[in-house]
């Protein structure tokens, strides 16, 4: 997958120009790669334009111009982004409740092997997680994760966690996206 590069980022005042138009287009394209499983979690698969929006909204909002902070923020973020024959993803844990949310993150605590790409024939690329989001005793409530595809897009996403279990079937949009973003 391509990573965003240093030439694609313009600086936040130029960026607040365009910012209306940019949104409609970003979010136009985070609709064909948000993935809904179960009642509280949420798949968004990344590519260089929702990380360069990441980026350019983190500059906007932080006010950031020196160079090495810029190039800190494009590092940080093409991290999410999965390399070859990888899809990288944010997933939310989306449960308003705060009591309910931290009971289930601290419960939650093995989600990291037990979520999944089904492919066509049935078979698992199971995700793997950022150890840095994993506390001793629960879950952030964002993780980031990549799926090791071998560049063949999912026809599911799914959680095969005890009590938890849950599985979405992709839609043809969202394969034709994914598959997009692995180059074929």
């Amino acid at each position: 997958m391509r990573a965003v590069q240093r030439s694609e980022i313009i600086d936040y005042i130029s960026y607040s120009e365009i910012r209306e138009k940019f949104q409609k287009e970003v979010f136009e394209e985070k609709a064909r790669r948000r993935v809904h499983v179960g009642e509280c979690f949420t798949f968004l698969f990344e590519n260089a334009l929702t990380i360069r929006y990441q980026i350019q909204e983190m500059m906007r909002a932080e006010k950031i111009v020196k160079e090495k902070d810029i190039l800190h923020e494009i590092d940080t973020y093409n991290g999410i982004i999965g390399g070859d024959g990888e899809l990288g993803c944010s997933l939310m844990i989306e449960i308003d409740d705060p009591q309910k949310r931290n009971l289930k993150l601290r419960e939650w605590i093995n989600l990291p092997e037990h979520v999944y790409g089904e492919f066509q024939d049935g078979t698992k690329a199971y995700a793997r997680f950022d150890e840095a989001q994993i506390g001793e005793d629960r879950l952030s409530s964002v993780q980031y994760i990549k799926f090791p595809v071998g560049g063949e897009a999912p026809v599911a996403i799914g959680i095969d966690l005890p009590g938890c279990e849950t599985k979405t079937c992709l839609t043809g949009d969202q394969r034709t996206a994914l598959q997009g973003d692995l180059g074929k």
